[in-house]
């Protein structure tokens, strides 16, 4: 997470999605942290204009991976912190 701090844009977002996804496991309200960064920073590596639309496909490719058993547990949680995720979730 410290190496983070010091980058701006996609690679910042990307660093703290892989920071959230090796250090927050231990914490159920932490969860979503990855996936949001994760979707930070496609909006944030697309070019000029097209940031929400890479954002969205970004959502979608990770919904698509969660299998069955799992899928609605966290499309709902998605829901329920999309505010405090940036409102990323909205794809």
């Amino acid at each position: 997470m410290a190496a983070a701090r010091n980058l701006h844009g996609a690679p910042r977002h990307a660093a703290y999605a892989a920071g959230q996804a090796a250090v927050v496991a231990h914490v159920a309200a932490h969860e979503l942290g990855a996936a949001a960064y994760a979707i930070k920073a496609a909006r944030a590596a697309a070019p000029e204009g097209e940031g929400e639309s890479a954002g969205r496909l970004e959502c979608q490719w990770q919904r698509d991976q969660l299998p069955k058993a799992i899928r609605e547990l966290v499309l709902d949680d998605q829901r329920l912190r999309n505010d405090i995720c940036w409102s990323v979730f909205d794809c």
